[in-house]
């Protein structure tokens, strides 16, 4: 698990309403695109890999 653990409480702060949908502070984009890079693809290449990566201010969240 990488990023921030919700806080699993129903109308609670992570809460996308009040029925416990939690949405996820990192996105599996954000996740591959990191890996991507360090497998060596180019920044040029990752819209095409990750159609939905230019959703998101930050593309490379450095865990590696």
């Amino acid at each position: 698990m990488y990023g921030t653990f919700p806080t699993i409480a129903l109308a609670g702060p992570d809460d996308a309403g009040s029925n416990g949908r939690w949405i996820p502070t990192t996105s599996l984009d954000q996740y591959g695109a990191t890996l991507a890079t360090w497998f060596g693809v180019n920044a040029t290449d990752m819209a095409t890999v990750f159609p939905t990566l230019k959703n998101f201010s930050t593309q490379n969240i450095g865990f590696i």
